[in-house]
């Protein structure tokens, strides 16, 4: 069994199409924990993805976290599993390709008070896992330039966006400039469009663990139970 040296919790897409047209988008399969061949779309493709690659296609739900003292893998998988048990799945309309800053991302439609729901109950249900951050962990969220909120989440849950901070999101780039933005959104729409469900539920959360190269790989998947 592979020991990872953080865990995360993020909304992956479940095995089959979708799945796979993700993760040679990226060009990482966090399933396989291999390389997938990219698309040929005649722009730097595998350029412009480098900065998601490693996580894998996801959603964060609860911001990759070292393991408190006391708990091993074993012992997170059991909590994730009886947390999730007590969930009930979240339905939105859909998913679309938008802008967020410099970079792209698929983002759902519509209101989002149940996902944040989701992840807020993640967040604090699985908190005692997560160790207390170290000095070069908290300064690389740049707490100066931090709201007031973002502050106290990061000193209270170990990440600034959380709880009313938390936007979920699917990135499908890394940051770029303007002009390379413009190229990229059409091929993507183009690319995800076949792929995109209506409505996008998520039924189901999983685990992810960052090996020691910081490449991420599928745990375990943990159906959402709740009623």
């Amino acid at each position: 069994m592979q020991d990872f040296r953080r865990y995360a919790v993020y909304w992956a897409p479940s095995p089959g199409a979708w799945e796979e047209a993700a993760a040679e988008w990226l060009g990482w399969n966090p399933a396989t924990g291999k390389a997938a061949v990219q698309p040929d779309l005649r722009v730097p493709l595998a350029i412009w993805t480098g900065e998601p690659r490693k996580y894998g296609f996801h959603g964060t739900v609860k911001a990759p976290f070292r393991l408190a003292e006391g708990w091993d893998r074993d012992r997170l998988s059991a909590a994730i599993r009886v947390l999730c048990a007590s969930l009930a799945p979240v339905s939105l309309a859909g998913l679309s390709l938008r802008r967020i800053g410099s970079f792209l991302a698929l983002t759902p439609d519509g209101g989002e008070a149940g996902l944040q729901a989701l992840a807020a109950e993640v967040v604090a249900g699985l908190d005692a896992a997560r160790a207390p951050l170290t000095e070069a962990e908290f300064q690389k969220r740049r707490p100066e330039r931090l709201s007031v909120d973002q502050r106290a989440f990061l000193d209270r849950w170990g990440y600034p966006y959380v709880m009313g901070e938390f936007r979920f999101h699917l990135s499908v780039s890394g940051s770029l400039a303007p002009t390379d933005l413009d190229l990229l959104q059409p091929l993507a729409e183009a690319y995800f469009a076949s792929h995109l469900p209506r409505p996008f539920v998520i039924a189901e959360l999983c685990l992810f663990g960052e090996a020691e190269d910081g490449r991420f790989h599928l745990v375990s998947r943990h159906a959402l139970g709740g009623g």
